[in-house]
């Protein structure tokens, strides 16, 4: 159950993801008094995408503008969780957050197995790619935090997620990397923020189906659902598996999905190479291997960096057209 006190963006017709965000953050500032917000240009100007706007004049002294150094940031993170507070630091780009690389998995990931002492800390990561973002602005990194124990890797799907979870990461004792995809910011909306949730670590059915299992997170739900949604035309029912944590990840909600189906496409839209889509078909194969009509397939970006371009980025990651062409291919096997 989440707290909704005050909540500005409920009387709204229509509340975004980065609203969503946004509120969440308010609502954690005013509920606990541990929480503070760090990062670049977050005050005043309210970040690079507006995720804290206004919360520097709502909550004085707690949204601090940082320093431009992710190493800087994350340190001072680590450094205020051990004395009790609950830090939310924010990248403007996930790619950046390479910087501050060795504070988050060489001391966030092992504080408490080497001291006993809690780190909780979240880390916003603004990820994922937009039109024209280039191969600095719009990587999609979580695979690689998410290789490291200690760290909780989180990925919202929804608006409803990103508020909720969003306020779980920061209740957490355990350093936290928030995902949250810049191409939802504006494009994905809700009617209202919700009062209460799934856990994290528990994935969600998003569409329900009986041919075919995709799954999948983050901005890739919506390509799938999509995809999903031209292939009933046809007369397929694809199901979706929306993950929304892949540290931890809920294998038994992938299997029984499995189980029904018969058949699986992972969809990722970060590189294939050592992937959340690799690992998902390492553990079918290895556990539920017997559950599969048909040899498990994924469907990634390409391997290259992520180019400029329009034309260029809308060939290099999943669509849902895409999607549908590859789920096809795995159908008729």
């Amino acid at each position: 159950m989440f707290s909704q006190s005050n909540n500005r963006t409920q009387t709204a017709s229509s509340i975004t993801y980065l609203e969503a965000i946004r509120e969440a953050q308010a609502t954690a500032l005013r509920d606990d008094p541990r929480v503070f917000i760090y990062g670049q240009d977050i005050g005043a100007f309210g970040g690079a995408f507006k995720a804290t706007k206004n919360l520097a004049k709502e909550f004085p002294g707690r949204v601090l503008d940082s320093p431009i150094s992710e190493d800087a940031m994350v340190g001072m993170a680590v450094g205020a969780a051990i004395e009790g507070m609950r830090p939310i630091i924010e990248m403007q780009f996930a790619d950046f957050s390479t910087v501050g690389f060795n504070q988050i998995v060489n001391q966030a990931a092992t504080l408490f197995w080497r001291t006993n002492v809690s780190c909780p800390i979240t880390v916003r990561l603004p990820f994922g790619g937009t039109s024209g973002g280039g191969p600095f602005h719009s990587q999609c990194i979580e695979a690689i935090y998410a290789h490291y124990p200690g760290v909780i890797v989180l990925t919202p799907a929804t608006v409803e997620d990103a508020y909720s979870m969003l306020l779980e990461a920061v209740a957490l004792d355990d350093p936290v990397i928030f995902c949250e995809h810049k191409f939802l910011y504006y494009h994905l909306k809700a009617d209202k923020l919700p009062s209460e949730a799934l856990p994290i670590g528990k994935a969600r059915i998003a569409r329900e189906g009986r041919d075919l299992t995709i799954v999948t997170y983050s901005a890739m739900v919506h390509e799938s659902l999509a995809a999903a949604t031209e292939l009933s035309d046809d007369g397929w029912e694809v199901e979706i598996v929306d993950l929304r944590s892949i540290k931890p990840l809920d294998t038994d909600t992938v299997m029984a999905s499995v189980a029904r189906t018969g058949k699986l496409l992972c969809v990722g839209e970060a590189w294939p190479w050592g992937g959340v889509t690799a690992e998902i078909i390492a553990r079918v194969t290895s556990e539920g291997y017997g559950l599969l009509d048909a040899a498990p397939q994924r469907l990634n970006a390409k391997d290259t960096p992520v180019p400029y371009h329009p034309n260029l980025w809308a060939a290099h990651r999943p669509t849902a057209r895409s999607i549908a062409a590859a789920a096809r291919n795995l159908l008729r096997q």
